[in-house]
């Protein structure tokens, strides 16, 4: 569709987007099968991520959701479009405890492990091996090889039914020929002879095939492979743990002021507008604005700050924060999927379902290396049988081939890694948006701070109190503050503030005039009181400190009583107290802080020598609209960007940058816009955000080393006879829950 055709033409051809919870995939190749199947499908594009069984796909018009699911089905697997998202709905009951699936699989692998172990010792051990053992090893291995393998003989054949062969199809095919094997020299060979006796070797032995026996490689294999899939399915569930907790971290119920009462109903009922009660120690229902009462709120469990905030009417508050102090009446603002729990929520799961580029290699492999290793089985076979003429050495070493092999690993190694990764950034206030973005916290090497909200707090503050020689700090900030707290303007606000933080309460003003230009006057105490810049005589050392703090583009003011100046008083946006600290532990990470700002050059070099910034990384006087162009500058230096900010103006600039990290505490245009998304306005956590994704990316990519390195390695042993079948079986079970141990081991980052 070109760019010259009609609007409701391009809107046509907007592609759709549907997430579909895939349901019968056992290992990376089905993943790559069933993505591979509906790519297939003219204008689609599909990922499928086998450890959260998630298709994320997007469509054309003219294709219908039930045609994609079809699609799976004809496949061999089930498709399906699984519930949004409800942060606000209480969890189902089975949702605490362990799901259907999981608890049949537990029983599956403990029945078989109970009967396996038998069989194994028998067959290993010749001293406990009495007249017609191989029997009652029969007995036990039957039911381990049909009903413990039996998830995975029904997948290979649905596979081969559609012409394909995954991980199921080694298992099965493996773990048959062993059993069928030791069937033939049972019943039609001398392995069934009273006194029979049984050697085991680490690998592949020459013996006479009508005495060989297999049943501890066909039962043996298959409950390793239980065991293996038990804990990676665990360990998936306690990845996926964080996004879990984070959906639950909602109220259930909520107390809704009705005709002057308090009417107690469910969250899902509340609407934008409704006013409702949060007691000491509840949970604010949903996000809204406080128009009654004060108190502390603690934030902790959605941003990781531990301080508790004080908020009073007017103050913005996020729903799943617990009020830690007074009670309060609540707006709510945004309900259901709009809050910011949802939209964190949303975030994570998408970050979850992504897939890095690493990974896609990782699925083009694994969707061939079954073939592959099914031919690499057979030549084994031939190779073994025509280099010595052993049967069973040949036959041995061909199933050691087909079950080390199974590609498990691979599938989990960066899926895993991601699900722990971002469940972990969710815990801290961090929201990673894609699994591209850990790719570009490798690269980046210069980080642009914008200056307000980002390095300072955005709101104006009451910086110092300087007063004439022999008159009283006290009284200059007390008469300021009473004629101050009469006005609106910004400055008036910061130095009304200041002076009752300082003193406490402060006097009524019996008189009080705005003068445009000029500042405020009055009358307080029975004194004629100016704040503000009319033409007062100062005395040398105030105009000099006047002077000073000007050129350090501090806003100065004149408090005079009775036309004589008691003393100066500055003010200034606030640096955050953590933004030294922050751009110290950026550094820390190989990065140059760059400041950005609209600010007068004075006012900027001020803030970045007050944070630890040099005057040369101080690029200051630019437009919102000119943002964009200094980024663009920075890489076209060479440099790899990434860029802080909270404002609707830094939007583009976060679009454009290599790394956007926007703060949580700014606009959705700028989250919208960004990258990584901070939460909590504090800038060490854009610090913790990069460290967070370049150990996920570090993690991912020891995955796949120990991945790839263990089927390299393994495939030349199994094939040279040096593994025993069994032994392969546990080495592949331990391959993939060692990659997905690996990745918890994210849930510590702190």
């Amino acid at each position: 569709m070109t760019s010259t055709a009609a609007p409701a033409a391009i809107d046509a051809a907007t592609p759709s987007e549907v997430e579909l919870a895939i349901g019968g995939m056992t290992c990376a190749s089905c993943a790559a099968r069933v993505e591979k199947k509906l790519n297939r499908i003219d204008g689609v594009t599909a990922t499928v991520n086998f450890a959260t069984e998630k298709a994320k796909i997007s469509y054309p018009a003219g294709i219908q959701v039930a045609d994609l699911i079809a699609t799976v089905v004809k496949t061999g697997y089930t498709a399906e479009e699984p519930p949004p998202p409800q942060p606000e709905q209480p969890a189902a009951p089975e949702a605490a405890g362990e799901d259907p699936e999981s608890a049949a699989l537990r029983q599956r692998l403990t029945v078989s492990a109970l009967l396996a172990l038998p069989v194994v010792l028998l067959s290993m051990v010749p001293a406990l091996q009495f007249d017609n053992w191989q029997w009652l090893s029969l007995t036990l291995a039957a039911p381990v090889v049909v009903w413990g393998g039996l998830p995975f003989h029904k997948a290979a054949f649905t596979n081969a039914r559609h012409g394909a062969a995954t991980m199921d199809t080694l298992v099965s095919v493996g773990t048959l020929a062993a059993f069928g094997w030791s069937l033939w020299a049972l019943f039609w060979g001398d392995a069934g002879m009273p006194g029979m006796r049984h050697g085991f070797d680490l690998t592949v032995s020459r013996t006479d095939g009508s005495s060989a026996l297999y049943l501890e490689v066909a039962a043996g294999v298959v409950a390793f492979i239980l065991l293996g899939r038990h804990l990676e399915a665990r360990s998936k569930r306690r990845a996926g743990a964080a996004l879990k907790a984070l959906l639950e971290l909602g109220a259930k119920d909520v107390a809704v002021l009705r005709d002057g009462r308090e009417v107690r109903v469910p969250v899902a009922l509340l609407a934008v507008g409704d006013r409702f009660v949060v007691r000491p120690g509840e949970k604010i229902a949903t996000d809204g604005t406080v128009v009654e009462g004060a108190s502390a709120v603690d934030a902790s469990m959605l941003t990781g700050e531990s301080v508790p905030v004080d908020v009073t009417v007017g103050d913005r508050v996020t729903g799943a924060t617990v009020n830690a102090g007074g009670r309060l009446v609540v707006e709510a603002a945004r309900v259901g999927a709009d809050t910011r729990l949802a939209r964190m929520a949303r975030l994570v799961e998408e970050a979850q379902n992504g897939k890095a580029e690493v990974q896609r290699l990782a699925d083009r492999i694994s969707g061939i290396f079954v073939p592959v290793v099914l031919l690499i089985a057979l030549g084994t076979f031939g190779v073994w049988l025509g280099v010595t003429g052993d049967t069973v050495a040949a036959f041995t070493a061909a199933v050691a081939v087909l079950i080390i092999a199974c590609p498990c690993a691979l599938g989990l190694a960066t899926p895993t890694a991601l699900m722990v990764g971002t469940g972990r950034g969710a815990q801290l206030g961090i929201l990673i948006k894609g699994p591209e973005v850990l790719e570009s916290t490798r690269r980046v090497d210069t980080v642009v701070l914008d200056k307000t909200g980002t390095v300072t707090t955005g709101r104006m503050a009451l910086q110092g109190v300087h007063t004439a020689e022999e008159e009283d700090e006290k009284d200059a900030l007390r008469l300021a503050g009473a004629l101050e707290h009469a006005s609106e303007h910004p400055v008036a606000r910061a130095i009304a503030a200041g002076a009752q933080e300082r003193l406490g309460g402060l006097p009524a003003p019996d008189r009080f005039e705005n003068v445009p230009g000029l500042g405020v006057r009055g009358r307080v105490e029975g004194h004629e009181v100016t704040v503000g810049r009319f033409p007062d005589a100062l005395p040398d050392a105030l105009a000099r400190t006047k002077a000073e703090a000007e050129a350090e583009g501090r806003t100065a003011v004149v408090v005079a009583r009775d036309g004589v100046a008691l003393g100066v008083l500055t003010v200034a946006d606030a640096i955050k107290e953590t933004s030294a600290e922050a751009v110290r532990e950026l550094r820390a990470l190989g990065l140059r802080p760059v400041l950005l700002t609209g600010d007068n050059r004075a006012v900027a070099e001020a803030v970045a020598g007050a944070v630890g910034i040099a005057a040369g990384d101080v690029i200051a006087e630019v437009l919102p609209e000119e943002k964009v162009a200094v980024v663009r500058r920075l890489q076209s230096e060479g440099r790899t960007v990434a860029m802080v900010g909270d404002g609707v103006n830094d939007a583009a600039a976060l679009a454009t940058a290599d790394l956007g990290l926007a703060m949580g505490t700014g606009t959705d245009a700028a989250i919208e816009a960004s990258d990584l998304t901070l939460v909590r306005g504090d800038l060490r956590v854009a610090a913790d955000a990069i460290r967070l994704s370049r150990r996920t990316l570090s993690t991912i990519k020891g995955n796949l080393v120990w991945a790839f390195g263990y089927n390299v390695a393994a495939l030349p042993l199994a094939a040279a006879g040096l593994l025993n079948p069994m032994i392969a079986g546990a080495a592949m079970a331990f391959s993939s829950v060692f990659v997905v141990t690996n990745s918890l081991r994210l849930r510590a980052f702190s």
